[in-house]
């Protein structure tokens, strides 16, 4: 340990920037960083530079250890109402998409009987006929079969129209999920939360502000949830700042976040296919400088079905302490943009064995990052 600061703190005296060197200095001795300092990091730190500090604040929190879990993902729905320009996924009820029965879903479920999974993850389109009872149904039924998975279930987006739909309250309506058997929620929709961007990409869907009170809501209501970012489109690095500083004065308040979760852009079969995808090297930064800042945060996780096994491995030294799970399932919403993995399933072996080629400790958790199994 002692050899490592030593190498360390020798690096943060070589940079040659005075500015850099201080946010170095900074991280080093735990302090805050501001915004302007984060954004300094995304334009002119090095990408090594980038990787000592946000792997010293990982090693810091959990060691070499790396976490996933063991889970499987239900997507009832592709039809939607909304119509966010780097979709790839959603159709509009006007045109063809697929819809699961209950029925349907109940043998997804049933199709695990006996199996080791411990999450189930429910995300989708915004289908106009289904409300509010039929999500709770859905919730009873999986715990009917698989009483004590995790169900994580329903996006931001997804509860805003639920809710909306409904008309009920933010807080009555996480109540009815509640006792259906939610157990927490997602972090999908909250893509980019300046909303200049927000209008130019998913106007019509829950605004930056809706996103961040469903959370504040569910957290102030015992359900914790997880973050996300869609950056690499039209964003600019003040915008991944700005999101970064909105979660993180969110997490101050509620210390309801379990994990943040970059998304990258991926170009295939949408509105914004004219974009080029950022390159390997962004996708690290991101992941690094995501690390850096967000210092409340315990954890920051790599999707791995949608940048793919090799990046996944190579962000575990850019401040990645948690790349999902086995995801056991037939994903749809990043392999119809592109996404390597057309069908991405990982079985436990095969992720204790990247995590282990990186170097890395294997620890499988459970939803709530309880320690299940160190390999």
């Amino acid at each position: 340990m002692l050899s490592e600061t030593f190498i360390d703190s020798n690096l943060i005296k070589s940079v040659a920037n005075a500015e850099l060197k201080s946010i170095g200095a900074k991280i080093f001795n735990s302090q805050r960083i501001s915004p302007e300092e984060g954004i300094l990091l995304y334009q002119k730190a090095e990408i090594g530079f980038l990787a000592v500090l946000a792997n010293f604040v990982r090693e810091k929190l959990h060691g070499k250890k790396t976490f996933f879990n063991t889970n499987f993902h239900i997507e009832p729905t592709n039809v939607c109402v909304f119509t966010c320009d780097f979709c790839s996924y959603s159709r509009l009820p006007k045109e063809d998409g697929w819809e699961k029965s209950p029925e349907e879903i109940e043998n997804i479920v049933k199709s695990y009987s006996g199996k080791h999974v411990t999450e189930v993850h429910i995300v989708g389109g915004v289908h106009p006929k289904r409300g509010l009872q039929y999500y709770g149904e859905l919730i009873q039924r999986i715990k009917k079969i698989r009483p004590e998975i995790h169900v994580k279930a329903y996006t931001a987006v997804e509860l805003e129209y639920i809710f909306r739909k409904a008309k009920v309250g933010i807080k009555e309506g996480l109540e009815i999920l509640r006792n259906y058997g939610l157990d927490s929620i997602p972090g999908g929709g909250a893509e980019i939360f300046d909303e200049t961007i927000r209008e130019k990409i998913c106007a019509d869907k829950v605004s930056s502000q809706g996103w961040l009170e469903i959370h504040e809501t569910a957290h102030q209501s015992g359900i914790p949830s997880n973050a996300t970012m869609l950056y690499g489109h039209i964003e600019e690095y003040q915008h991944r700042i700005d999101h970064l500083e909105r979660l993180r004065n969110l997490q101050d308040k509620t210390h309801g976040f379990n994990a943040f979760i970059p998304l990258k852009f991926r170009n295939q079969d949408n509105a914004m296919s004219h974009l080029s995808e950022v390159t390997l090297l962004e996708d690290l930064r991101n992941y690094a400088v995501s690390r850096i800042y967000l210092d409340n945060f315990k954890h920051i996780k790599a999707y791995w079905p949608m940048i793919g096994k090799q990046t996944t491995a190579l962000s575990l030294s850019f401040g990645v302490d948690d790349i999902d799970g086995t995801v056991d399932d037939s994903t749809k919403i990043y392999s119809m943009a592109g996404a390597e993995d057309q069908h991405p399933v990982m079985t436990t072996s095969e992720i204790v064995e990247l995590i282990q080629r990186a170097g890395k400790i294997p620890v499988e958790r459970s939803s709530l990052y309880e320690e299940l199994r160190v390999f």
